[in-house]
């Protein structure tokens, strides 16, 4: 393909993706109003001048007298076109890679290499001093120690001790 024919290609899948009549110039707004997408995107700005390059060529061979393919062009400009072209559609584009590096991830835990084994606690009923105890004190001991239990229990298990 030429440089014009491989343009006309970019610019119809750029209005595709963008849903927008005005194709590359949709691409190059979007890239020019995207946050830190230089910081995130490795080769940005060089994607942007150049698309915004392109397009000025394809404007001066369209729109000015003795602007022609052949005195505009090199062989390396139509390769560029075909390969954006390309990483469009494979989405290492720069907006995509931008969308891919900002996209919410879920929290992941933290993995651990190990299992640690976990400890074996005794529980023995506590001793009174001969006095008789109430069914209520009884009720509250009881309580307090399966209060203890699940305490060790979600401490064991968020890995804290």
């Amino acid at each position: 393909m030429g440089f014009i024919e491989s343009y006309k290609h970019l610019e119809k899948l750029c209005g595709e993706v963008l849903n927008d009549d005005r194709r590359i110039s949709a691409y190059i707004d979007e890239m020019i109003n995207t946050p830190r997408g230089s910081y995130l995107v490795r080769g940005w700005a060089d994607d942007l001048k150049q698309l915004k390059h392109y397009r000025w060529v394809r404007n001066q061979i369209a729109h000015e007298p003795d602007c022609t393919e052949q005195n505009m062009c090199e062989p390396s400009d139509t390769e560029w076109l075909d390969d954006f072209y390309s990483h469009i559609m494979n989405q290492t584009d720069p907006l995509a890679l931008y969308s891919k590096a900002t996209k919410p991830r879920p929290a992941q835990k933290p993995v651990q290499n190990h299992k640690p084994e976990s400890p074996t606690y005794t529980y023995s009923q506590p001793t009174y001093n001969h006095r008789k105890s109430s069914p209520q004190a009884a009720g509250c001991m009881t309580f307090l120690v399966g209060v203890l239990i699940i305490v060790v229990a979600i401490v064991l298990i968020s890995g804290i001790l």
